[in-house]
């Protein structure tokens, strides 16, 4: 490798030296010194200069060399950590060296036999430099992250230095405390220092060999075991890090502040390089990559979010010992609170800025991992989550999502985007004030393909809803549990629903509850379930302000009374599933009355042939994800202990590794009373039994409609008679002055299916992050062609 590696600057150690099986010895620093003197190089740079192949051949024929290679470059980083790296000499070295270690390390990932090397010690590596008893000696990993910590708040080298003189008095930087040098002002921190980009460079490379070394959890594959922390992530948030909160706050605020638009000046991106957005990248990524924690086997009190006293403080009880969690658990100051979502809000929703100047505006590419982040905010600290939901501003973060989730819909390499956004929506679903913030009116006009309408962000939800069932991708169907678990959760609370959002209720409920689509899978009449329970919400506690809704439910009255008629014997239900054959269409789109879509909007495309995705394990079923809660009267909500009588959704087992066939796993693992009720057939297929029919047929909640069909059809076709009215306003006029007070049966109870944390989507989320992490690190190519295990790397 070094001849290649040295030839520009005129050094000649021969690259056979190096791959041959005769070690060359530590101690010949001449030699190992060539690796990292070159001055004039990048990332880039290296990882040309040094092929896959030969860092294989190397780790085959001549491991010592490799293990001396890793050891020495690791060793000049932690001289580099202790100097305080004040020549522009020692700056290139390290530099130099987080190239070459960001370029090998995943070499070394790959082999399980070279995986445990960097735990293992190094003869005369002692914590306390060298002539210490080997007793003392730390693991490789655990001086490359702490020299790597240190190097991260480097005056002069990744922070302003405070001092005004020369090097002479240069500030020690084992005597300097990080929390005065935090990069950005935010969370916990007034300063903003002045920007550097060289500063800024330097991080970013650091903070890539840090990503680097966590993406050995790349190379395990999937296992639900959550005691499987990774342990380069482990030991960099442990107590043995001094900078971990003032490099926790430095990311955190690094993200929330970035503003990609610049100054308001349109094209200014284009005249001036941004050297932030690298950094705000990596940042991100590594914020996310040490948030990778299990929160369903926690069952620690400051995860909860309940604490009390300063920005961050140590009278709680301990929280997680991995500091980032406890830290991100435990902010709770409103203006902390405010700058996070601002800033995450502003970042999501920059791709939407559509201005009428094309390219005027910077768009960023990382909002998958903002997505992540924002999940995790939510999960681990219920403040912060009660914060976004106290204001409208919580719709500053659904538009966005509503906007990518309808923008990925028919796009194959973006089926892990669309369940991150679902996800995030069943947990704010969860809370009331959600459903509350849905009735403001929608008046931005993002240009969205779906129909034109007036109305509130909850008609824009259902209507991208719609959509998305209607219209996007086979490999969505897992997800359609969830999507009508959000509307349900929101239901009760929902004022007025637009016509054109009434309507698409309805169309669902036409188009689920057609015979052989009741009649073709095990799950599908949970979906109807999900819609019925929607119009019984709305009905019983919101019937005042939704005439639109009532009057669809009188236009499509048929639907309900043939649900309440479905036939049960064997020769319809064989008939029903005879239809299916001639309808390929999953739900047809004919009788949806779609109307024009929003001006400037293009249609969801699907994914460019070719286009590199990364599979995710399938997600646990939406009985695993949910627990349910009653809502008393006045407002609190209280557990349900699971009955068994429920006709609720039988989730999915998690099966292998999979992108969520259609309804993964469901009709493979029959519970045993459904075995009972439908037979299974010599091929192993699931068959409907007319058992099985009635046995959910007669749990159908259709009173409460039927009722108000039986008071409202005749009182609405005598207007039409008496009349000779033809005219829909004047029959709304009528329901929006009708009342159903005493007539309807009493109010059932609110049920709301609030997210619980499992480790089965701990397991979906290590997976989808770091394929995301995967494809968006090409420049350079970190993992590219190595042997990872976590995800397969598919082309569409």
């Amino acid at each position: 490798i070094s001849d290649v590696w040295t030839s520009q600057n005129g050094s000649s150690a021969s690259v056979t030296v190096f791959v041959s099986p005769q070690p060359v010895e530590a101690t010949d620093d001449a030699f190992w010194d060539q690796f990292w003197a070159d001055t004039a190089t990048s990332v880039q740079d290296v990882f040309a200069l040094v092929p896959a192949a030969e860092i294989r051949a190397v780790r085959e024929e001549s491991p010592s060399n490799l293990a001396t290679l890793c050891y020495k470059a690791v060793e000049k980083l932690v001289q580099g950590a202790e100097s305080g790296c004040h020549t522009e000499k020692e700056r290139q070295i390290v530099l130099n060296c987080c190239r070459l270690l960001t370029r090998i390390l995943p070499y070394i990932f790959e082999d399980p036999d070279w995986r445990g090397f960097f735990w293992s010690t190094v003869p005369g590596a002692g914590r306390g430099g060298g002539d210490e008893d080997d007793e003392n000696a730390r693991p490789l990993a655990e001086s490359l992250l702490l020299a790597v910590a240190d190097l991260l708040f480097c005056p002069d080298f990744t922070v302003q230095s405070h001092r005004r003189s020369t090097v002479d008095t240069a500030e020690d930087i084992h005597s300097i405390d990080s929390c005065e040098y935090i990069w950005e002002a935010g969370v916990g921190f007034a300063h903003s220092p002045q920007p550097n980009y060289i500063h800024d460079l330097n991080r970013t490379e650091l903070l890539k060999l840090l990503l680097t070394c966590f993406s050995e959890a790349m190379y395990l594959p999937p296992s639900s075991d959550s005691s499987n922390a990774n342990p380069w992530v482990q030991f960099f948030c442990s107590t043995e890090n001094r900078h971990a909160l003032p490099l926790f706050t430095s990311l955190l605020n690094v993200v929330c502040a970035y503003d990609p638009v610049g100054y308001g000046i349109p094209y200014n991106h284009l005249l001036f390089s941004d050297y932030r957005e690298p950094l705000v990248e990596e940042a991100a990524q590594v914020l996310i990559v040490t948030l990778d924690y299990d929160n369903s086997t926690s069952s620690s009190p400051t995860v909860d979010g309940t604490t009390t006293g300063t920005a961050m403080d140590d009278v709680d009880p301990p929280g997680p010992d991995n500091l980032f969690v406890n830290y991100l658990s435990r902010i709770h100051r409103e203006e902390d609170f405010q700058f996070i979502l601002k800033g995450v809000a502003r970042l999501l929703s920059n791709p939407l800025v559509q201005t009428y100047l094309p390219n005027s505006a910077k768009k960023i590419q990382f909002h998958q991992e903002l997505l992540v982040l924002f999940w995790k905010l939510c999960d681990f600290n219920k403040k912060f989550l009660f914060f976004v939901l106290k204001s409208s501003d919580v719709l500053d973060i659904l538009v966005p999502i509503l906007y990518f989730l309808n923008d990925a819909r028919a796009d194959q390499s973006r089926v892990g985007l669309m369940h991150i956004g679902v996800f995030i929506l069943l947990l704010l679903s969860g809370e009331r004030n959600f459903g509350v913030r849905l009735n403001k009116p929608y008046s931005v006009r993002v240009p969205m393909d779906i129909p034109v309408f007036t109305g509130t962000h909850a008609d824009l939800l259902i209507i991208v809803f719609h959509k998305i069932i209607t219209s996007g991708h086979q490999r969505l169907q897992p997800l359609f549990d969830c999507l009508l678990t959000i509307v349900v959760n929101v239901s009760p609370y929902l004022k007025s629903l637009s016509m054109v959002a009434a309507n698409k209720l309805l169309h669902l409920l036409e188009a689920f509850s057609t015979t052989w689509f009741l009649f073709s899978a095990v799950q599908n009449h949970h979906l109807v379930f999900f819609l019925l329970e929607v119009f019984n919400n709305i009905i019983q506690y919101q019937f005042d302000g939704n005439s639109n809704l009532v009057y669809a439910v009188i236009r499509k009255r048929n639907v309900f009374h043939q649900l309440a008629n479905l036939p049960t014997d064997s020769q319809s239900i064989q008939k029903g599933l005879q239809r299916k054959k001639k309808t390929p269409e999953p739900i047809s789109r004919t009788n949806s009355q779609d109307g024009v879509s929003m001006e400037g909007s293009r249609p969801a495309a699907p994914a460019e042939p070719g286009t590199l995705k990364t599979s995710l394990v399938a997600t646990p079923g939406i009985d695993k994800l949910t627990e349910k809660s009653q809502v008393s009267e006045d407002g609190t909500m209280r557990s349900l202990e699971p009955e068994s009588s429920q006709p609720s959704p039988e989730g999915n087992p998690p099966s292998a590794v999979s992108d969520g066939e259609p309804w993964s796993g469901e009709a493979s693992h029959p519970r045993r009373d459904r075995r009972r009720l439908s037979s299974a057939s010599s091929s192993g297929q699931w068959t409907p039994t007319p058992d099985w029919v009635m046995s959910w047929k007669s749990k159908l909640p259709l009173q409460t409609i039927m009722r108000l069909l039986q008071v409202l059809v005749p009182q609405v076709e005598k207007i039409c008679i008496d009349k000779g009215l033809t005219d829909e306003s004047e029959i709304l006029k009528f329901l929006q002055h009708g009342t159903l007070v005493g007539l309807l049966p009493v109010p059932h109870p609110i049920l709301i299916r609030k997210y619980q944390a499992n480790s089965g989507t701990a397991m979906w989320f290590r997976t989808y992050m770091w394929g995301v992490i995967y494809l968006r690190n090409v420049d350079p190519p970190i993992w590219y062609d190595t042997d990872v295990k976590l995800f397969e790397i598919q082309r569409v």
